[in-house]
């Protein structure tokens, strides 16, 4: 241990001698922001759709598997999808979440109900399934909410329905 420990004091010794105080703490900064960058680099995502379930069925229809506790009218008929808003409006960050088994798996997946809103209700493909659904005293369970409340216009138009990952066991 002697021999690492006299060898790390020389090297810092020399570092500190031939180096200013303002030389090492520019290049601290740099690292820094050099380090920070590393996130914003593209990287191969293809490991995170592996647990992304295999679709079936027609997203236009109330009967899709994803639409168990859904109540509202359906973006998929509305211009979007069931991953996103139509054109002109926004998605609000508030949600509400539901449990829905997907057929061709078996498995249950925990989908994010998102609603889009800044434009009057689509009123095309209404579908109100509440499997699940809670009294409002739960209202991160409850469908029954305007969830519009939490993006810039409170007017609502569709829901999305967006899968979150794969649920527990039970």
């Amino acid at each position: 241990m002697k021999f690492l420990d006299k060898l790390v004091e020389k090297n810092a010794r020399k570092i500190a001698q031939t180096n200013g105080r303002r030389g090492m703490l520019k290049s601290l900064g740099a690292a820094l922001v050099g380090a920070s960058i590393i996130p914003l680099l593209p990287v191969a995502r293809a490991a995170e759709k592996q647990n992304y379930p295999q679709e079936s069925g027609d997203p236009s229809s109330c009967d899709y598997w994803r639409y168990c506790a859904v109540d509202g009218f359906l973006c998929e008929c509305c211009g979007g999808s069931t991953n996103s808003c139509p054109p002109g409006t926004e998605m609000s960050p508030i949600t509400w979440i539901g449990t829905c088994t997907n057929p061709v798996d078996g498995r249950n997946y925990v989908i994010s109900y998102n609603d889009c809103c800044g434009k009057t209700q689509c009123n095309t493909c209404l579908c109100q399934r509440d499997e699940g659904d809670r009294p409002l005293y739960r209202s991160d369970k409850s469908n029954d909410v305007n969830w519009c409340l939490g993006a810039t216009s409170s007017v609502y138009h569709c829901s999305t329905a967006i899968v979150v990952g794969i649920a527990f066991e039970k």
